[in-house]
């Protein structure tokens, strides 16, 4: 949706009014909505588009273009440590968190299953994650691990720029 249009709508939104004791909250609320549909849409805009089709291997012209954050669970802390370390000594990742206290409900083989795993968080470039993946798969302990990555769109220069610098370029 073009951004105007959205301002359009927020617009319309925010001057909506009624008679009943509701229409401070009511215009309150509008005005938030109105707001948060302003900043998604330019935020679309600049960051969504620019993005889009740079899924594959890219090279970075500004910091951050080539940064991902990567989730993958694991069973315990000992595999979480595990796979982490290994990740880091062939800087294909920049950090790993390791997120405790996950319950996760799935279908395995035809069963419902529930097990408390650890997230793992991890921070990479984009263009490493083919290799990251196979490397999670060759240390992981599940027939099928979880490796979704999800491209990042903006964020502190900085630390984006501290990931690229801290991991190997794609092969």
């Amino acid at each position: 949706m073009e951004w105007r249009n959205v301002l359009l709508i927020a617009l319309t939104t925010t001057t909506t009014t009624t008679t009943t004791t509701t229409t401070t909250t009511t215009t309150r609320a509008s005005v938030a909505v109105g707001l948060l549909l302003l900043v998604l849409a330019l935020g679309t805009r600049t960051n969504f588009a620019k993005q889009a089709g740079r899924v594959g291997a890219m090279a970075s012209t500004e910091a951050g273009e080539d940064v991902a954050v990567v989730f993958c669970t694991v069973p315990d802390k000992e595999t979480g440590r595990k796979i982490a370390s290994e990740l880091l000594s062939q800087k294909l990742v920049a950090c790993v968190n390791m997120i405790p206290g996950v319950e996760s409900m799935y279908t395995w083989e035809g069963k419902m299953e529930v097990s408390e795993e650890l997230i793992l968080k991890i921070k990479t470039r984009r263009s490493l994650v083919p290799q990251l993946s196979t490397a999670i798969g060759s240390l992981h302990p599940y027939d099928v691990p979880e490796v979704i990555a999800v491209p990042v769109v903006g964020g502190g220069q900085s630390y984006l720029s501290w990931v690229e610098e801290n991991t190997i370029s794609a092969t």
